[in-house]
C-alpha cells in the first residue's frame, strides 16, 4: 500500500484510538509533520475529494494552493529567464504566462489521466491499448502553443518532484 492509499484510507477512519492496534490517523500526522508545499498537494490532492468523491472537499484548499503555485512558477520563471523584460509589455506577457502555467501544470498534476481509458492504458471496449494515451494512462498536455507546453510539463515535474519528496519524507516518518 502507497502512501496516497495510505492517505486515503486514514482520511476515512472512524477510530481516533492511538495503540499497537489503530495506527489508521499516523499517515494523517505523517503527511502535516513532511511540511512544505508537498503537505498542501497532498491534502488537495487525496482529501479534498480529487480521489474520493464520497465528500465534498476544502475548496479554500485548493486556492490558496493555486496562489502559492503562481507564486514559485513565478520565481522559477523569472529565475529560468523564460520572459526578457525589456517593455512595459513584457512585465504584462510574462505576468500572463506564468499564470497560465501555473494554473495549466496543476490542473494536469490534479488529474492528468486519459479521459478515454480512465487511467488504465486499455480501452474499455476492445481490451486494447488506449489509441488516446497510447498505453500510458495519461492525458497529453494540451495549451496553446510549444513554448507554454513545454514550460507546463516542466513544472507538472516539478509538482511530481515537490509531491514525491513529501511522500518519502512522510513514509519514512511512518516508519
Amino acid at each position: 500500500m502507497g502512501f496516497a492509499d495510505k492517505f486515503v484510507a486514514s482520511l476515512q477512519s472512524s477510530n481516533l484510538m492511538d495503540d499497537a492496534f489503530h495506527h489508521d490517523l499516523d499517515a494523517i500526522a505523517a503527511a502535516a509533520l513532511a511540511g512544505d508545499l508537498g503537505s498542501l498537494l497532498c491534502r488537495v490532492k487525496y482529501a479534498d475529494g480529487t480521489v474520493n468523491k464520497l465528500f465534498e472537499g476544502n475548496s479554500s484548499n485548493l486556492v490558496h494552493l493555486l496562489r502559492i503555485w503562481e507564486v514559485e512558477v513565478t520565481k522559477k520563471g523569472r529565475s529560468r529567464g523564460w520572459v526578457r523584460i525589456q517593455s512595459e509589455r513584457d512585465v504584462y506577457t510574462a505576468h500572463h504566462l506564468y499564470r497560465r502555467v501555473a494554473a495549466a501544470s496543476l490542473a494536469y498534476w490534479l488529474d492528468g489521466k486519459c479521459k478515454d481509458c480512465n487511467g488504465t492504458g486499455i480501452a474499455s471496449r476492445s481490451l486494447r491499448t488506449c489509441r488516446a494515451c497510447a498505453g500510458v494512462g495519461e492525458a497529453e498536455v494540451t495549451c496553446a502553443g510549444g513554448f507554454e507546453r513545454e514550460r507546463v510539463k516542466d513544472m507538472i515535474s516539478e509538482l511530481k518532484a515537490i509531491a514525491t519528496s513529501h511522500e518519502w519524507r512522510a513514509r519514512r516518518l511512518l516508519a
